[in-house]
């Protein structure tokens, strides 16, 4: 740990500038000096976009909106409000990895801007899953602590792969930003973690062990077809960690 590791309150901003669309005032010259060592921070962007999320889907419950329908609007306020940073790395790993024979096919397929059969499948089954178990978290009353301990559990699961793992490719936004120290990496871990557990106490670690499992697999995955992560596998690690710990919730919370 060197000084620079400290969270710094600018870092949050940061963070949210990064992985959101809010409208948030970022110094764009010390984000980027800070680069990875903002990263404990993503946690806190996934909180931001599900405390909005949240508060719309209350208004709709409120309105009288069914559970189902309700859960289909929450569900695209968080595509919204993320410009689709994640489920578009879904898709493009998706492509990618299982498109590809090599790993520089692999990646230039994980580079273009077109969407293959692979990438399509990959976004109606996540988005179909998300919403599903949505409209069962509504119907359980558990919207808003499922929607805060999800979304930043998996924007914490990709700090791990940051830090593990070496880029994969020379550019793109995983290697502008640049790696996380172990610290940095263990603060946003705790911090992502602690609200699991001090929400939903022993289920908590349920969920934390979920997210890791899917941080693991996905690394693993990763490191075997491309040699390392880049910012699209750190995108469907998000995806795949907020799917799973949703359907955990699901099944814990009946």
């Amino acid at each position: 740990m060197t000084r620079d590791d400290v969270p710094r309150l600018r870092d949050v901003p940061a963070a949210v500038g990064l992985l959101t669309r809010l409208p948030v005032r970022v110094n764009t010259a010390l984000a980027t000096q800070r680069g990875a060592r903002a990263a404990w921070a993503y946690s806190l962007a996934g909180l931001s976009v599900a405390l909005i999320a949240g508060a719309l889907g209350t208004i709709l419950l409120w309105l009288g909106i069914p559970a189902n329908l309700g859960a289909g609007l929450v569900l695209a306020t968080l595509v919204v409000t993320t410009g689709a940073l994640h489920e578009d790395g879904l898709a493009d790993t998706a492509d990618g990895l299982w498109g590809g024979w090599h790993k520089d096919r692999r990646l230039d397929i994980m580079k273009d801007s077109r969407i293959g059969v692979y990438g399509v499948i990959a976004l109606v089954i996540g988005l179909g899953l998300r919403w599903q178990a949505l409209a069962h978290l509504i119907e359980g009353g558990a919207l808003w602590s499922a929607l805060i301990v999800t979304a930043m559990l998996s924007r914490a699961a990709m700090l791990p792969l940051m830090c593990a793992l070496p880029h994969a490719r020379d550019t793109g936004l995983s290697h502008s930003v640049g790696r996380p120290s172990v610290f940095t990496t263990a603060v946003g871990l705790a911090l992502a973690g602690g609200a699991g557990c001090m929400t939903f106490g022993s289920s908590g670690f349920v969920l934390i062990g979920i997210a890791a499992l899917c941080t693991l697999a996905c690394g693993v995955v990763a490191r075997a077809k491309i040699g390392g992560q880049t910012g699209d596998i750190l995108g469907a690690t998000q995806q795949i960690s907020e799917i799973a710990c949703l359907i955990t919730l699901v099944v814990l919370l009946r």
